[in-house]
C-alpha cells in the first residue's frame, strides 16, 4: 500500500466561528483507494500558506510512502531541512499527515483507531465546554461575574459537568503584571461562577499565559477557595522553570500544553513538575502516536491529559481515539455539544450524551469530512 494522492481543504467556520474562523483538512488516497483524513491545527502562516506548505512535503517527502510505517514518516518529516526540533509550523503539518495515515490503518484493519494503541480504556469520555455567548455579537461572559455565573449554570443544565473560562481577559503578546482591579474581578468572576454551580460542575480557569510568575501566583491564591479543577497556562509557555514555580506556589493543578509540541517539550515540562495535566493539541503536537507517547510519559508521572481542541472536528475525533485508550485520560475540550458546523461538515456527527463524548466503533479516526460542505464554504480572508 502506498500513499497515491493529497487534497487539501482550507474551509471557512460560518458565525460565530466557534472552534477558529479557519480549519485546514487534508485528505490522503492510497493507491487501493482507502482514505484517511487529517487537520493542522494553528499553523501560525495564512491558511493558504499552510496549505501550500502541506502540499510541497507531501509532493515531496509524502507521496509514495507507506501509511503503515508511521514512525519512520514521522522522522523523516520531523528531520526534513536538517531541522529535527519541535517547529509549530512543520509539526502542524506533520500531525496532519501522521492522523491521516492512522486514519487509513484503521480502515485497512477495519479498527477503530484506539484499538492499534492498546484497546478502549474508557467507554464514554468526560467533555467540557468554554462559556460562550448566547447570542452572537453578545459580549464575552468571561469578565462578567453575572453573565459567566448564568451561562455556565446554562451549561450545568445541559449536561456538563465542567466548564472553562478566562477571567483575566484577552490573551496579550507579552506576560504582564495583573492590577488590583483585574485581579479582583477575576476572584468576582471565579466566585460567582462557584456560587453558581455548586458542587454539579468543576470550574476550569483557562488563561492564556497573560501573567508574570508573580502575578500568576497572586490571582492563584485568591482562587484557590473557590476549589478549580485546574488553572491553565498561567505564564507563557515558553518558560517551563517559571511555569514550575507557579506549580509549586498553588494546590491548584496547574494545566498546559496547546502551545507545545512533541515528546521533547512535555519531557521538560514533566521533568520540573511544571504541569499536572497536559492538554496537548493532536492537529500541533506531532499527531496520534506521539500524543500516545506524552500519555505515557505523563502516566509514569501521575499526570493526567485533556487534550486541546480549538479547531475542527477532525483534530477532535484524533482527541477521541486517545482519550479513549489512555488510562489517565481526565476530560476533553468540547465545542459545546459538537453540533452546527462541526455536525455539519462530518458525515456523521460525533456522539455527545449527558455531559460525555461516545467514542466511535467505526474504524480509523470513526468520522469522515463531508467534502461537498467543506468545498461550500471556503476560506474567509
Amino acid at each position: 500500500m502506498r500513499i497515491q494522492t493529497i487534497k487539501t481543504f482550507v474551509v471557512g467556520n460560518p458565525p460565530p466561528h466557534r472552534g477558529g474562523r479557519n480549519w485546514v483538512f487534508l485528505k490522503l488516497l492510497t493507491d487501493d483507494g482507502i482514505p484517511g483524513y487529517g487537520e493542522a491545527y494553528g499553523v501560525p502562516v495564512n491558511p493558504r500558506a499552510a496549505v501550500r506548505l502541506i502540499e510541497d512535503v507531501g509532493e515531496r517527502l509524502v507521496i509514495g510512502a507507506n501509511p503503515f510505517e508511521v514512525e519512520r514518516l514521522w522522522r523523516t518529516l520531523y528531520s526534513n531541512g536538517y531541522a529535527q526540533h519541535p517547529d509549530l509550523t512543520m509539526l502542524g503539518v506533520i500531525s496532519a499527515f501522521e492522523m491521516a495515515c492512522w486514519d487509513i490503518i484503521g480502515k485497512a484493519l477495519n479498527q477503530p483507531i484506539y484499538n492499534l494503541l492498546g484497546g478502549k480504556y474508557h467507554d464514554r469520555l468526560r467533555s467540557y465546554t468554554y462559556l460562550y455567548a448566547q447570542e452572537p455579537g453578545e459580549p464575552s461572559p468571561h469578565t462578567d461575574p453575572q453573565r459567566a455565573a448564568e451561562r455556565a449554570l446554562a451549561y450545568v443544565e445541559q449536561g456538563f459537568t465542567a466548564v472553562k473560562f478566562d477571567p483575566v481577559g484577552p490573551a496579550t503578546i507579552a506576560a504582564e503584571q495583573l492590577s488590583l482591579d483585574v485581579l479582583r474581578r477575576a476572584e468576582n468572576v471565579v466566585r460567582t461562577v462557584r456560587e453558581a454551580v455548586g458542587d454539579k460542575a468543576d470550574i476550569l480557569v483557562g488563561t492564556h499565559g497573560q501573567m508574570t510568575t508573580s502575578s500568576a501566583i497572586r490571582l492563584a491564591k485568591r482562587i484557590e477557595p473557590y476549589d478549580p479543577l485546574w488553572f491553565e497556562e498561567p505564564v507563557p509557555p515558553e518558560n517551563r522553570d517559571e511555569m514550575g514555580r507557579v506549580a509549586r506556589s498553588t494546590s491548584i493543578p496547574i494545566a498546559t500544553g496547546e502551545r507545545l509540541s512533541t515528546k521533547y517539550e512535555f519531557r521538560e515540562l514533566l521533568e520540573k513538575q511544571a504541569a499536572a495535566i497536559l492538554q496537548m493539541a493532536l492537529g500541533r503536537v506531532g499527531g496520534i502516536l506521539e500524543a500516545k507517547k506524552i500519555a505515557g510519559m505523563a502516566e509514569a508521572h501521575y499526570a493526567q491529559i485533556a487534550p486541546h481542541l480549538y479547531t475542527g472536528p477532525i483534530e477532535g475525533a484524533a482527541n477521541i481515539q486517545i482519550d479513549t485508550c489512555s488510562p489517565n485520560f481526565l476530560i476533553q475540550e468540547s465545542i459545546e455539544r459538537w453540533g452546527n458546523f462541526h455536525a455539519e461538515i462530518l458525515n456523521e456527527p460525533i456522539r455527545w450524551e449527558n455531559g460525555y463524548i461516545i467514542p466511535p466503533t467505526k474504524p480509523g479516526l470513526g468520522v469522515e469530512l463531508n467534502e461537498e460542505v467543506a468545498e461550500k464554504h471556503p476560506y474567509i480572508e
